[in-house]
């Protein structure tokens, strides 16, 4: 045992795949169910080799792993447990900045709207102004976003529940505690959507996938009951993509209102499209490896992603403990920071959460801030490329210096990815094992079942080494970003989501563009681009603010989808 364990051949060897192939062989003889044929085939996934009589010398204890395996398999560990091992992406710093307390925002003053469609599409800003004078009560807008999303939905397929009965009655709470004076503050009375990953007492929470449809769970996520301490109104769980990944979910596909012919992008696929049609006040994704980013571009609306740990994940679908993020998808950077504020801060249900700052102020001169971007992305070709350039041309109009710059390169992020794959693997474990994967309904190369499936060959100690190199990306990517406040660059060029994804970086994605998508210009339907702005660790309010500058000086956070 002490000859395998100095060189990790147990865990490296044979991840658990191999143990149930191996497994299989046990049922049709007596011999040890690891034999030295499997450890040679083993090598391969090891990038090792070995003679026979060192192979001889393992078996024994392979095979004695077996019984260890078998009993941690017993455990039935719920999706949430996390591992031992967490990522604290402050390791190589910069560290949190110290909580300032609530944001110093108050809602302005404003008109109502002639008709209840313009009154739909209002940002949150606006929406608190009205309900803070009385203009509009919270049953209103509740009632007006329920019948909206009821109109539209046999088109859209955004939503999996609705949450009437709860949201009446936290409708008609904010309207007598609104007419007492008693204000929660910017989002008291605005209604939302939760992407359904998110668990609701009293509601089902199916993580979009065919195994759960019928799942409840006996307790409420702790952004929900955030957002319910603020005075905000649930009023449906929206769609995702199976187990957070694509735009098909167990009972249909949701599409995006820019053009029905086309998914509304995976996996946050449901916010991103009840936002995008004026169905909710704000809705809140997830995102792991791009899933509030695509949805936001592809569906025209404005998504954030927080630094890693300032959101409490507490009753959220795990995929992965090292990546998952949850954010707000709005009409705009500053409706998205009213949310943040409402939803940050640590908390003992989740252990990587921390207190943050978040000194978020709209009327920031932007050009004190240190903003960079990618050069070398943004002369690139590309389907965004004219847009991406004319929102440097809007940024440098407002005054701000743009310095260009470099992402790291020397660590490659790609494989790193991998980790995603394993934690994933981990989380769903148990539908792997029950064969629940093989009723999920995309079975392809590009969807979890396959991922789980092969993520089950990972060797341990390849897994550690990804998890060391992700150690020297942070480090390089804290480098990169001490001398900027700010890194604007192409949503998807250039490598910058992955990269952030894995060190932790927050991100604001707003649109910058509507391309037609016929040739002659004549459809309404339109192919929405994206720019985004990448902030330094816990440095989310910068990004947030240049969001907001960029979006004061242009109107494509205003536009509206045709629905057909």
């Amino acid at each position: 045992m002490a000859y395998c364990s100095s060189l990790g051949l147990s865990g490296t060897l044979f991840p658990g795949a191999l143990y149930a192939e191996a497994a299989q062989v046990a049922e049709e003889a007596d011999d040890p169910v690891i034999t030295t044929d499997i450890i040679k085939h083993a090598e391969a996934v090891a990038g090792l080799s070995f003679d026979e009589e060192e192979r001889e010398m393992m078996v024994d204890d392979l095979n004695d792993r077996l019984e260890d395996f078998e009993a941690i398999r017993a455990l039935k560990m719920p999706n949430e447990v996390p591992p031992a091992l967490g990522f604290q992406p402050q390791m190589v710093g910069p560290a949190p900045p110290p909580d300032d307390g609530p944001l110093d925002w108050s809602p302005p003053e404003v008109t109502r709207p002639a008709s209840d469609e313009d009154l739909a599409y209002l940002p949150v800003t606006q929406l608190s102004g009205l309900l803070r004078s009385g203009e509009v009560t919270a049953t209103e807008l509740t009632e007006l976003y329920l019948r909206r999303l009821k109109r539209y939905d046999g088109k859209l397929n955004a939503v999996i529940t609705y949450t009437e009965e709860r949201a009446r009655a936290q409708a008609a709470a904010a309207d007598e505690e609104l007419a007492n004076g008693s204000y929660r503050g910017p989002l008291h009375g605005i209604p939302w959507g939760a992407k359904d990953l998110l668990a609701v007492e009293g509601y089902p929470t199916t993580w979009g996938a065919e195994p759960y449809r019928e799942q409840t769970i006996d307790h409420t996520a702790a952004a929900v009951r955030k957002l319910d301490e603020a005075g905000a109104i649930l009023i449906a769980k929206l769609s995702l993509g199976a187990l957070a990944w694509g735009d098909v979910w167990f009972d249909a596909r949701t599409n995006n209102p820019w053009n029905l012919d086309q998914g509304a992008s995976g996996s946050s696929a449901g916010p991103g499209a009840a936002v995008a049609a004026g169905l909710v006040g704000f809705a809140i994704g997830s995102e792991t490896l791009g899933s509030i980013v695509s949805p936001a571009t592809r569906n025209g609306v404005t998504g954030f992603r927080p630094s890693f740990g300032t959101v409490s994940r507490d009753g959220a679908m795990v995929l992965s403990w090292s990546m998952d993020k949850l954010g707000p998808m709005a009409r705009a950077a500053e409706d998205c920071a009213l949310v943040h504020d409402a939803l940050r801060g640590a908390d003992p249900a989740d252990p990587v959460t921390v207190e943050a700052g978040f000194p978020f102020a709209p009327r920031t001169d932007v050009t004190t801030l240190r903003v960079g971007y990618l050069q070398q992305s943004f002369e690139a070709e590309y389907g965004n490329t004219a847009a991406d350039a004319q929102t440097l041309d809007v940024l440098r109009d407002l005054g701000v210096t743009l310095h260009p710059m470099t992402l790291p390169n020397d660590v490659p992020a790609g494989p790193i990815v991998a980790t995603l794959w394993t934690e994933a693997a981990a989380a769903f474990d148990d539908l792997t094992r029950s064969g629940g994967i093989d009723t999920m309904v995309r079975q392809t190369r590009d969807a979890w079942p396959h991922v789980f499936r092969t993520a089950r060959f990972m060797p341990a100690v390849e897994f550690i080494q990804l998890n060391r190199a992700r150690t020297l990306l942070m480090e390089r990517m804290r480098d990169t970003m001490a001398d900027v406040d700010v890194l604007v660059t192409p949503s998807f060029i250039g490598g910058t989501l992955q990269v952030t994804n894995l060190t932790g970086h927050p991100c604001v994605c707003v649109p910058n563009a509507f391309h037609p998508v016929d040739a002659s210009g004549t459809s309404p339907r339109r192919s929405p681009g994206s720019i985004t702005f990448v902030g330094q660790l816990y440095g989310d309010a910068a990004a947030l603010q240049l969001a907001r500058a960029y979006q004061q000086a242009t109107d494509f956070h205003t536009r509206r989808p045709p629905l057909v």
